[in-house]
């Protein structure tokens, strides 16, 4: 478990940054957003295969865990109206 908590802090840039990305680049609704930084977050985390010599399963779980925290875990629940652009 200490690898994927430390797996997700380092990746947690990426994702953060793909997702304003997205944000700035894209018009989405403010209430996707949480979801679409969960996805960038797991496939950030299946991607890293070359750098790391972890199970997909345990990449997918930072990844996971990346994504939820790029947005913050508590946006997933609160409603949200309107676009980002």
């Amino acid at each position: 478990m200490q690898q994927v908590l430390i797996f997700a802090t380092l990746i947690v840039p990426a994702v953060i940054g793909l997702v304003e990305l997205v944000k700035r680049t894209v018009s989405v609704k403010k209430n996707i957003v949480p979801a679409i930084s969960f996805i960038i977050g797991l496939i950030i985390g299946t991607a890293a295969y070359p750098f790391t010599d972890m199970e997909l399963v345990l990449r997918l779980w930072a990844g996971g865990f990346a994504g939820l925290s790029g947005t913050g875990l508590f946006e997933l629940i609160k409603k949200r109206n309107g676009v980002t652009k």
